[in-house]
């Protein structure tokens, strides 16, 4: 059998399932994509050894194996992204779009740390999530420079909690400014909050068009 021409690695954001990112996988796979719709520990385990998992995940699935293989990750699967392209970056990679991501932390897992819960809600994933991120860390993600297309939201489903965390545009757990990463092609803010992200058509639809073209569609 042939393989696909066009493929997408899709990866879901923290404590998260292949389930919540089911529906996003099949819009993509009647968009003419085959997908790989990847589960990984995403707070138990060091970041390195997340990688490694991945890795070992994503080459073994057909998907990977297509002419094109694009990248699609919620939330700290935009970060898992980023460290897998850093270290094992295909030379069939074709776009990269993120959903949510903290590019720049979450001031979530910062408050977190200062209330000294991050070892129980957020583990090995703490490093990766909060703002001031150290060295090693930081290396592990990499630079980028391949095609990126960022998502974020505006809407926070319930808007005391975020009123009270964050002092700017946010989607309930990432504010906008953090989605931004240095080497991104394109940028968008839609009217949606953070979980939402990869129920809704409308993101669906500029995953889509950012994959085709290399921008988002704007009117």
């Amino acid at each position: 059998m042939q393989p696909h021409t066009q493929s997408v690695i899709l990866l879901h954001g923290f404590g998260g399932h292949q389930v919540q990112t089911a529906l996003l996988a099949r819009r993509l796979r009647g968009e003419g994509y085959d997908v790989a719709n990847i589960g990984y520990p995403s707070w138990r385990w060091p970041l390195a050894r997340v990688v490694d998992h991945l890795h070992a995940r994503i080459i073994a699935r057909p998907a990977y194996h297509a002419t094109t293989v694009h990248c699609v990750g919620h939330s700290m699967g935009g970060l898992m992204l980023r460290a897998w392209l850093a270290r094992h970056r295909p030379d069939h990679l074709g776009r990269v779009v993120m959903l949510g991501t903290p590019n720049g932390g979450s001031e979530i897992a910062d408050l977190l740390y200062r209330l000294h819960l991050h070892p129980l809600i957020l583990n090995q994933a703490g490093a990766l999530l909060r703002t001031r991120r150290d060295a090693i860390t930081l290396a592990a993600l990499g630079e980028v420079d391949y095609p990126l297309g960022i998502i974020a939201g505006d809407r926070p489903m319930n808007g005391l909690l975020p009123s009270r965390i964050f002092r700017a545009p946010n989607d309930g757990k990432v504010s906008v400014a953090a989605t931004h990463c240095p080497g991104e092609g394109d940028h968008i803010t839609l009217p949606v909050a953070h979980t939402a992200m990869i129920y809704t058509r409308p993101v669906a639809d500029q995953v889509v068009h950012f994959l085709r073209h290399g921008h988002f569609a704007r009117t």
